[in-house]
């Protein structure tokens, strides 16, 4: 396990992580290309079941939002998903702390993702949010936020676990921009197995001609045609 995190480690620390906060910076997004190994996103997808791993199991149809299904991982979370979440958590922190800065948001996170995390159970947010989604044919996802609580980190990650076109057909990730006074813009994000998408949770700055505004996100999955869809999600912030 130590080599497979090590692994990860050097991964995260090779992207042009400047690059990456231009592009989220320009259009609330970026990709970070084999995130995850092959082998590592078959193990995790596999995970998905009725075991303790997972504090709970929700159906989307049955609360409107839209059709599929997912489960929230407990605590201890998989070491690969902990040390991926805390890894990635510090790389995104300074972007997040400008962020806030040009929002006019008061109060800064902290460097270290431990250090956030309590602050979020002194809170009362102490449920895990890292999941799994898994999606058939005919299963979506409506346009949404994950916002849970008053501590929201303003950045989250989907990685895609299954491969597009032998696995699953169908089902690609969206997100949509809501400028102030003007229609909705979306964007289909293109993925592959083991790819990240790093993208704005709620509200990002956008530089203006009489300076920053904020654009709304929201994000989703298009219909899967056919095959099962895997992705795991790393939000930053527990829950209530």
């Amino acid at each position: 396990m130590n080599s497979q995190l090590d692994l990860l480690h050097a991964r995260i620390n090779a992207y042009d992580w400047p690059k990456v906060f231009d592009q989220i910076d320009q259009e609330g997004w970026a990709v970070l290309p084999g995130l995850i190994q092959q082998d590592d996103c078959t193990t995790l997808a596999e995970l998905y079941g009725p075991t303790d791993a997972f504090r709970s199991h929700v159906h989307m149809a049955r609360h409107g939002f839209g059709r599929g299904e997912y489960r929230y991982f407990s605590y201890p979370l998989p070491q690969l998903v902990e040390a991926a979440r805390s890894a990635l958590y510090s790389r995104l922190v300074p972007l997040a702390n400008r962020w806030h800065e040009r929002m006019g948001q008061a109060g800064i996170f902290p460097e270290k993702h431990n250090i956030f995390l309590e602050r979020c159970h002194t809170a009362r947010q102490k449920n895990p949010t890292p999941l799994l989604l898994k999606y058939q044919e005919g299963d979506y996802n409506c346009l949404h936020q994950d916002l849970y609580g008053d501590h929201v980190f303003p950045l989250q990650i989907a990685i895609l676990l299954s491969e597009p076109e032998a696995d699953f057909t169908g089902g690609e990730f969206v997100l949509t921009h809501q400028r102030p006074r003007m229609q909705s813009r979306a964007v289909v994000v293109p993925l592959q197995k083991g790819d990240g998408v790093v993208f704005a949770v709620n509200s990002r700055p956008q530089r203006g001609t009489r300076g920053d505004y904020r654009v709304t996100m929201r994000h989703g999955v298009s219909t899967v045609r056919s095959g099962t869809r895997h992705t795991l999600g790393l939000i930053f912030h527990d829950a209530p």
